[in-house]
């Protein structure tokens, strides 16, 4: 039998394609650290760029043992399909660390905490929800928020977070779905909202009737003193809490975690049955092994006086070589330097001169809902070592001092 074109069915042609994407595929954009990243590649480029943990923090002893041990006494089970919610004794380690009372009922293991701002999207936002977020933020929740099509609007901050007056504003305004918000060490500036902003914050929302989904992947990485309670320690029953076993253990265990008041859970529980059925049984049973004795509590200090020996060298390495009009903060913790370029100068343009003197950074327009700072761009200084951090920065502000109106 032959086939013959018609004027309604076509026949396909050598350069047409039979794929027809969905809308929200188009909203699915590269991640712009991710493609620096690949520049960072390159031999000899000191990279500012990624937000990776340093590997010198990664207990492989630990791990391997613990390895050893679950395929020993428990392999069956550890490569066996496994609950949706996570592995009981994880679930109830992370209830026991969280500074609120906390039903291990309400932890949802996740793959990566990237993993619930995806979960907590699909089940909050519909087309043209209107969601907030703080002026700049994580541009992985951007990122994650976006192909549910909302209507992402970025809230003012300054260096203590969230304006609480422009928020009313906003929400009074029209009504949002919910505040992302990261108190901690914030990615990319690096803030932290002190006690006061958080209370003023908390009581805000309670009073809006506006949800907050609290990400905190750097709480532990405090430098001097902690951080204040979580946000959601003060209202539970209004908050969705987001943890991470990737900046306190390793990343490609990709383990986090939610806490979720049980109105919402099983909503979030049939968005991860869908996703992936569970995150890895195996590796949840390596990270109870490693944590059973209490191993964070003497692990953790050690990244912490890494990252602030690597803090402090940036900081001094900006006041030596720094030219004037450039802007930096001090960060209390986590991994971020945040930075402001003179007048007249953008950061993404900046970005291909600094790479062929040696450096790399990331732009900080990427994490802007809207109304982009172009003169801003993100440092982080955990992978460098001290002579690279002083190396790197002083390459970083001849490439500066050259390209100054």
């Amino acid at each position: 039998m032959t086939t013959s074109a018609t004027a309604s069915n076509p026949l396909p042609t050598a350069t047409s394609s039979p794929w027809v994407l969905a809308e929200r595929a188009a909203l699915m954009n590269p991640s712009v650290i991710r493609e620096i990243l690949k520049i960072t590649e390159r031999a000899g480029i000191i990279s500012f760029a990624g937000g990776l943990p340093s590997p010198k923090t990664f207990p492989v002893a630990e791990f391997a043992d613990a390895c050893a041990k679950v395929l020993r006494d428990d392999a069956a089970a550890a490569l066996q399909y496994a609950a949706s919610e996570g592995l009981g004794p994880l679930r109830e380690m992370v209830a026991q660390r969280l500074p609120w009372k906390v039903d291990p009922a309400q932890v949802l293991i996740t793959t990566g905490s990237q993993q619930g701002l995806d979960l907590f999207g699909k089940i909050l936002i519909d087309q043209g929800a209107r969601v907030l977020v703080e002026t700049p933020t994580y541009l992985g929740a951007l990122q994650a928020f976006a192909p549910m099509q909302p209507r992402i609007v970025g809230v003012a901050c300054d260096d203590d977070g969230v304006d609480v007056a422009a928020l009313r504003d906003r929400v009074r305004a029209e009504p949002a779905r919910f505040l992302y918000v990261l108190p901690n060490f914030q990615n990319p500036t690096g803030r932290t909202m002190p006690e006061s902003s958080r209370a003023r914050l908390s009581q805000a929302a309670g009073e809006l009737g506006l949800p907050l989904l609290e990400d905190n992947p750097y709480g532990d990485l405090w430098f001097d003193a902690p951080p204040p309670p979580p946000l959601t320690a003060r209202n539970p029953e209004g908050c969705v809490y987001l943890g991470s076993f990737s900046k306190v253990l390793a990343p490609g265990l990709r383990l986090g975690f939610m806490v979720a008041p049980k109105a919402i859970y099983p909503k979030l529980l049939q968005a991860k049955q869908a996703a992936d059925l569970h995150t890895p049984g195996f590796n949840q049973r390596v990270v109870v092994e490693v944590m059973k004795d209490g191993f964070l509590d003497r692990h953790v200090p050690t990244i912490r006086a890494l990252y602030k020996s690597q803090r402090d060298a940036m900081l001094a390495a900006m006041t030596q070589h720094m030219p004037a009009g450039v802007e930096w903060n001090t960060p209390s913790g986590g991994m971020f330097l945040w930075v402001r370029l003179p007048q007249g100068m953008n950061a993404v343009e900046l970005l291909p001169k600094a790479v062929d003197q040696g450096v790399a950074f990331v732009p900080g327009a990427a994490f802007y809902a809207e109304h982009a700072d172009a003169r801003t761009l993100r440092l982080s200084f955990v992978t460098a070592s001290v002579a690279q951090i002083h190396g790197g920065i002083e390459a970083l502000a001849k490439t500066i001092q050259e390209n100054m109106a």
